[in-house]
C-alpha cells in the first residue's frame, strides 16, 4: 500500500538551516517514463544549500523539495516503464524531491545498487559521479596519463574526482583549506595536495609539474580563480567550471588563451534534459559501475543525519569541516 501523504523537507521560503523542518506533502505519482522510489537515504549537496538560501531555484517542473540524489526501492511505475524495474533497489539522480519519504525519478537515471553497497553509501554516489564524469572526463577530455587540478579536494566532488582519477590513470593535484585536509586527501589517493591558505597553488602546480602545467582544471570557485587556473594549464589545457562560489565574473588574458590554445568551458547538470542524463547513466553503468560492484569505487562518507535533522546536515556542510559526503537517512 502506498500512502497518500509523506514526510518531507519543503521550506516555505529561503533562509538559514532552521527553515528545514519536517512537513506533510502528497506522495508524488510517477509520470510516463518515471518510477516511484521509497527513499532509504538522500545525499546532501552544495546546490541544496544554495537552493535553501533562495539563490538556486529548481528548474521548471522539478519539485520544490530539495535533494538531488537518493537510494531506495522502486515501488511503482509510470506508463511505459518495464515491469522488471518494480522492486529493484536503485540509486538515482533526480532534479529535486530527494529530502522526502518518496520521490519520482526518470527510470533512465536509476542505477542498480549492488548487494555489497549499503544504501546510505549508494545515496552518496549519483550527484558527484554524474558531475565529475561529465565534466572531467567528457568536457575536459581527461584520459589516462593526464595530470589534473581539482579544487575542493575533500568535498564530495573532490573525493569522487580523486577516486575516479585512481581508477582511470590520472595524476591528481588537489587544493584544500588546511594541512589536515591535505593529509586526508593524500590518504584518499590524491597524488599531491596544496594548502591554498598557506601556499600559492599556481606556484605549487608549476613546481609539481616541472613547469609543464596540468592538462585540465576542475573549478568550483570561478571569479578570481579563473586567471590563476589558466596559469596552471599546460598548452592545449582544458578548464571546466562547475560552480561559482567565488563569483560569476573573471578577467582573463585572451591573448594567452589563443597563444597556448586553451579551452574554457563549463556546465550545470541539474537543468539538462532527461535524455542527456539517461545517456550518462548508460555510460556510467558500462564504464564505472563494474568498479562499484567490485568494491573498487566507494564514496567517502562524512556524517549521516535523520531526515528531521536536515538543518544540522546543512549546518555541517556550511561549516566546511566535512570530508566527503553528508547523507540523510529516511
Amino acid at each position: 500500500m502506498i500512502p497518500t501523504m509523506m514526510k518531507a523537507i519543503d521550506p516555505d521560503g529561503p533562509g538559514g538551516p532552521e527553515v528545514l523542518i519536517l512537513v506533510e506533502r502528497p506522495v508524488p505519482a510517477p509520470a510516463s517514463g518515471e518510477v516511484l522510489i521509497k527513499v532509504a537515504a538522500a545525499g546532501v549537496n552544495r546546490p541544496d544549500v544554495i537552493q535553501r538560501k533562495g539563490l538556486y531555484p529548481p528548474p521548471p517542473g522539478a519539485p520544490s523539495i530539495p535533494g538531488l540524489e537518493v537510494a531506495g526501492e522502486i515501488i511503482a511505475l509510470g506508463e511505459g516503464v518495464d515491469a522488471a524495474h518494480l522492486g529493484q533497489t536503485v540509486c538515482a539522480l533526480v532534479a529535486g524531491g530527494g529530502y522526502a519519504e518518496y520521490v519520482c525519478a526518470p527510470a533512465g537515471q536509476c542505477l542498480p545498487v549492488p548487494q555489497s553497497l549499503p544504501l546510505i553509501e549508494a545515496a552518496a554516489i549519483p550527484e558527484t559521479l554524474f558531475t565529475v564524469w561529465t565534466n572531467l572526463f567528457e568536457r575536459a577530455y581527461a584520459v589516462e596519463g593526464d595530470t589534473v587540478l581539482i579544487h575542493g579536494g575533500t568535498s564530495g566532488i573532490g573525493t569522487m574526482a580523486i577516486a575516479l582519477g585512481q581508477l582511470f590513470g590520472l595524476t591528481t593535484i588537489v587544493t584544500c583549506g588546511s594541512a589536515e585536509k591535505c593529509a586526508t586527501a593524500l590518504s584518499l589517493g590524491a597524488d599531491h595536495a596544496i594548502d591554498y591558505k598557506s601556499q600559492d597553488f599556481v606556484a605549487e602546480v608549476q613546481r609539481i609539474t616541472g613547469g609543464k602545467g596540468v592538462n585540465a582544471v576542475l573549478d568550483m570557485v570561478a571569479g578570481s580563480y579563473v586567471p590563476r587556473n589558466l596559469a596552471c594549464l599546460a598548452e592545449d589545457g582544458r578548464h571546466v567550471t562547475i560552480a561559482v562560489q567565488g563569483g560569476v565574473q573573471a578577467e582573463i588574458n585572451m591573448a594567452a588563451v589563443m597563444m597556448r590554445r586553451l579551452t574554457l568551458t563549463g556546465s550545470t547538470l541539474r537543468p539538462r534534459p532527461v535524455s542527456f542524463k539517461s545517456l550518462v547513466a548508460d555510460e556510467l553503468q558500462r564504464t564505472v559501475w563494474p568498479h562499484v560492484a567490485a568494491g573498487r569505487l566507494r564514496p567517502v562518507m562524512d556524517m549521516t543525519f535523520r531526515l528531521a535533522e536536515a538543518a544540522a546536515a546543512h549546518a555541517r556542510m556550511e561549516g566546511g569541516d566535512h570530508v566527503g559526503k553528508i547523507v540523510l537517512t529516511i
